[in-house]
């Protein structure tokens, strides 16, 4: 890291308005942060923090401070990854977010591919919804969004970068297992769904009008925040949920969970990155948007790529 020591203290006492907080990120004694704070307080010759009230703020300096200091940890890692790229080679930090279904099911795969290609590049990885994860670029928390569901914003590009299937789930023991029903049928059975926010929840809405159901037709009982929730909600016979093929590979191969198909329903989408508007990016984040471009597909596990074959003839 070539961003100055004490910059670096400074951006994430800023970031997290708590000392406590910093010296978990930085690994240091919170005694120890509250050293360096005030070694460049004094260096500047003004308080950068305030403490009084009983929480932390930044004071009209720490706030003049704050894009500068932004600045040289973008230069910093803007130079490792120039010297680097000099020899062929990526290094630097890469943030990159994920929607639920990609960063429980997918990322780590791609993860572990980039970095045997690019081993110098530290990589952070944080999750969320879709509109979560897109806010999160939006305001530079990360620089790279995978994200699922079509989406159409001014402030970012959005790219495909792979194919994905959502199906519909049914308890193992349920008359529908392994059986297609007409769309109609769903009006009649307890739909578990995604909370707003969610692109797989956008995606079945959307594909459920085109086919002419809306959604204030369905019995929705529930809403959860993630689809290892819809999933284990189905097991205990709560109802039926639509969910990616990647959530529910191991389930359907213990046969805790049965796949139901939908006459004339059509729930393919496909899976995109999202980065800033403007260039496109180069450095790591350049790299890595080429790897998903180049590989996405071709590392995702055999079985899961028969599966997916399948559903598109069914």
């Amino acid at each position: 890291m070539m961003e100055n020591f004490r910059i670096r203290v400074f951006r994430s006492v800023a970031l997290h308005l708590n000392f406590s907080r910093a010296a978990e990120e930085l690994l240091l004694t919170q005694p120890a942060v509250t050293q360096q704070i005030k070694a460049i307080e004094d260096e500047f010759g003004v308080p950068l923090f305030d403490r009084s009230g009983g929480h932390i703020s930044l004071t009209p300096g720490g706030v003049a401070l704050l894009p500068f200091a932004e600045k040289m940890k973008t230069l910093g890692e803007e130079a490792i990854s120039a010297v680097a790229g000099a020899y062929g080679n990526q290094a630097g930090e890469l943030t990159i977010g994920a929607s639920q279904t990609i960063s429980q099911y997918l990322l780590p795969t791609f993860l572990a591919g980039f970095l045997k290609r690019n081993p110098k590049v530290l990589l952070k990885a944080r999750s969320g919804n879709t509109d979560s994860i897109l806010e999160a670029l939006v305001s530079r928390e990360i620089q790279l969004a995978l994200i699922e569901g079509p989406e159409q914003r001014k402030d970012v590009h959005i790219e495909p970068f792979m194919e994905d299937h959502m199906v519909l789930v049914v308890p193992a023991a349920h008359e529908w297992a392994d059986h297609e029903i007409a769309l109609e049928d769903l009006k009649s059975e307890p739909l578990l769904m995604r909370e707003f926010g969610s692109g797989s929840r956008r995606v079945v809405e959307q594909a459920l009008a085109v086919a002419g159901l809306r959604t204030k037709s369905l019995r929705v009982i529930m809403e959860l925040d993630s689809t290892e929730g819809l999933l284990n909600a189905v097991e205990a016979g709560l109802g039926v949920t639509f969910v990616s093929r990647w959530a529910v590979r191991n389930q359907l191969f213990l046969g805790t969970l049965k796949l139901a198909r939908i006459r004339d329903l059509k729930l393919s989408r496909r899976f995109s990155m999202a980065y800033p508007a403007g260039p496109l990016p180069t450095g790591s984040v350049g790299a890595f948007r080429s790897f998903l471009l180049s590989e996405a597909n071709d590392i995702a596990p055999k079985r899961m790529k028969e599966d997916s074959q399948k559903q598109n003839k069914a």
